[in-house]
């Protein structure tokens, strides 16, 4: 029965799953050197990883005949666990050194969570069984107790500088000009803690939060995005006190020397001042780079366009050189200096660039392309309102009269201005654009569509907006997107936008009524990316609140992809798709069909030991709802799983109060069919 069960769950054979543990073991030991932060979490998990890695290697050099099935379980989720813990230390070394200071109580208690299923995987290991080296049986029983008493580390002198970067970010928002030199002097104290002493490093994390923050777009919220543009501009602006202009050129004199690629998207203007030395006019005091498109701000002082739209939509109000509080959002292009740096780059041969391409971030939980052109996109202030009623005015007149060129480009700009603040939305709506982004929906050029739907996403965002978008008659044109845009990106904001409108309840009806809305849904489901997936989860889950929307998910096959999703590490979706199948188990045509899967139960098994909180939760839901009113059948398949009973144990024991309550009604639903056929559980 054994032998069967681990075939039907997917278990990798012995031998094969040792390689594969010692491939990965190896791996993750390469990982981090030296480490600037989490040095005890990462070295001790080495540590750990290595002793494990000798028991593998034991293992297989002894291996006569098939391990006993609870070594094959135990091997199996050893490997699960390593295997995130390489992913965690990837992110670690990859990412931005500032951001994982941010974060350190959060990877702290990544490491913590880690251990604590280390230790969990070896409560099964039969040591007993295995032909081991007493030093080997003696070294894993030790790592075995280390590990189910492991509390919960993160360091004292890290969380302390997190604390001291989170005032000195906020006292760089005041832009008080007397405290210019204290944040100076200990910006730079907590950069050279945690190795960022040149300007090289300086500029290479610069690159790594801006990247940070796209990726935080979708997902982090605005606040978290607000959060890592402080920094940004923190770090970008100690840069430019700390070290000398001749420093400065010298890091790019020597970039060009050693020929090294840079990651920002500032190559080209770098590249220039390593030829020859700009003018301290013509650079921008936040980048310190050529200025492209210089504008003056209300204090008088110019910068860089895409410099000081950054610096404003992150929430700052004051001019950056001088703290002063700007009186009026508004940038008025320098064109005296715009021409002197037009005649200074022909007479040093330096090719102009009149655009810049920047990344924007999306409502759509997703990463998002490149743009065509850097566009400053201000949220509306009370000071700014009129700037924005008018530019909305001015757009919203080339959606009605311009041409495929103009209309793709005014698109454009309403995408970004409705990006970000509720009053920027609002304005927008009221200056009429939703009725032409509507109708923009429907043309030929992929590009227009795109911005067009993306605009009436993040204009959705606004909850008013959500009616006007409704009468428009948009939902139509919305589904047709899903169903047929002509690229992904518009599909997957199709299905966002889906999302955001079904979060009014009688919306839900409207949407579910629609002949193609939860078929469309569906098929991106399958067939999309790993944006896409979790924008129709998301979207199906919402409908499917609705009670006579869940046959129709249902009926358009959601069952089997979600399943499958449950396994797809790729899409990353697992705890949205097990939510979907939980409100789907409430009506009869759904538990049926999950009753007739054979892969279900034992992946609900897999996500109740490893899953997260909420899945964890929505995996005791399902299997509860599968087992009871008739799910005998369920039931004994259940049991025949041997960690089964053990999970739900330790759910009750260690889970929220509402998992607690489902594991107990679950275990006295297995007693009674264990009673009848006479099998006693735990």
């Amino acid at each position: 029965m054994n032998g069967a069960l681990m075939v039907s769950s997917g278990f990798l054979p012995a031998t094969t799953l040792l390689e594969s543990l010692l491939q990965i073991s190896s791996e993750v030991a390469l990982l981090v050197k030296n480490p600037a932060l989490q040095r005890r979490n990462v070295s001790t998990m080495m540590r750990r990883i290595t002793l494990l890695s000798s028991l593998f290697e034991e293992i297989q050099e002894e291996i006569q005949k098939p391990l006993p099935p609870s070594s094959v379980l135990c091997l199996t989720e050893l490997y699960s666990v390593i295997r995130r813990v390489k992913i965690l230390l990837e992110s670690f070394r990859d990412g931005s050194v500032l951001w994982n200071l941010m974060q350190t109580e959060y990877i702290s208690n990544q490491f913590y969570t880690l251990v604590k299923e280390m230790g969990r995987a070896l409560d099964i290991l039969p040591l007993s069984l295995l032909n081991l080296t007493a030093d080997t049986k003696e070294q894993i029983e030790l790592l075995h107790k280390q590990a189910r008493r492991v509390q919960l580390f993160v360091d004292h002198t890290e969380a302390q500088r997190k604390d001291e970067l989170l005032q000195l970010t906020g006292i760089n928002n005041e832009k008080n000009p007397r405290n210019k030199g204290i944040i100076d002097l200990r910006t730079r104290d907590i950069m050279s803690s945690i190795g960022l002493r040149s300007p090289q490093e300086y500029e290479e994390e610069i690159s790594k939060l801006q990247a940070e923050a796209e990726k935080q777009a979708g997902t982090g919220g605005l606040i978290v995005v607000a959060n890592i543009n402080n920094l940004i501009f923190l770090i970008s602006l100690s840069k430019a006190t700390i070290f000398s202009p001749d420093e400065n050129l010298k890091f790019h004199e020597d970039l060009k020397k050693r020929k090294m690629p840079m990651n920002n998207r500032h190559d080209q203007s770098f590249s220039y001042s390593i030829v020859v030395a700009i003018p301290d006019e013509l650079r921008c005091p936040i980048s310190l780079d050529l200025m492209h498109d210089p504008v003056i701000v209300a204090s008088g002082h110019t910068y860089d366009r895409n410099s000081i739209a950054q610096w404003i939509n992150s929430g700052h109000h004051t001019c950056p050189k001088t703290g002063q509080k700007l009186i009026h959002m508004a940038l008025i292009p320098n064109y005296a200096l715009k021409s002197l740096i037009h005649q200074w780059c022909q007479e040093n041969m330096i090719p102009t660039m009149e655009s810049t391409s920047s990344s924007e971030p999306e409502k759509s939980s997703s990463k998002r392309r490149s743009c065509e052109t850097a566009i400053d996109h201000i949220s509306a202030t009370k000071a700014a309102a009129d700037a924005v009623k008018m530019t909305a005015e001015f757009l919203v007149g080339k959606l009605a009269m311009g041409s495929l060129d103009i209309q793709r480009q005014a698109a454009y700009e309403l995408r970004l201005l409705a990006k970000s603040g509720m009053d920027n939305r609002r304005i927008i709506a009221e200056a009429g654009a939703i009725p032409f982004l509507v109708t923009l929906l429907s043309s030929p050029d992929s590009r227009i569509q795109e911005n067009a739907v993306t605009a009436l996403l993040n204009l959705s965002i606004h909850d008013n907006n959500k009616t006007l978008i409704m009468a428009a008659g948009a939902i139509d044109s919305i589904v047709k997107v899903l169903q047929l845009g002509k690229t992904m990106e518009a599909k997957e904001n199709a299905a966002a936008a889906i999302f955001s409108l079904s979060i009014i309840a009688e919306f839900r009806t409207i949407i579910g009524a629609h002949p193609r809305a939860i078929p469309a849904l569906v098929e991106l489901l399958g067939e999309g990316t790993t944006a896409g997936k979790r924008d129709a989860a998301t979207a199906l889950f919402n409908l499917a609140v609705f009670n006579a929307n869940r046959v129709k998910v249902i009926l358009a096959g959601a069952v089997p992809l979600l399943i499958v999703l449950l396994t797809d590490d790729k899409a990353g979706i697992t705890d949205d798709a097990l939510a979907v199948l939980a409100l789907l188990l409430g009506c009869a045509e759904g538990l049926a069909e999950m009753r007739m899967s054979r892969d279900l139960v034992p992946l609900l098994m897999d996500l109740l030991r490893f899953g997260s909180s909420k899945g964890k939760e929505n995996s005791i839901t399902l299997l509860l709802g599968l087992c009871k009113d008739g799910g005998e059948e369920v039931a004994r398949r259940l049991l025949m799983n041997p960690f089964s009973v053990p999970s739900l144990q330790r759910l009750t024991a260690d889970g929220s109060l509402k998992a607690r309550r489902k594991a107990d009604a679950l275990l006295r639903i297995l007693n009674r069919c264990c009673s009848q056929l006479t099998i006693p559980v735990g």
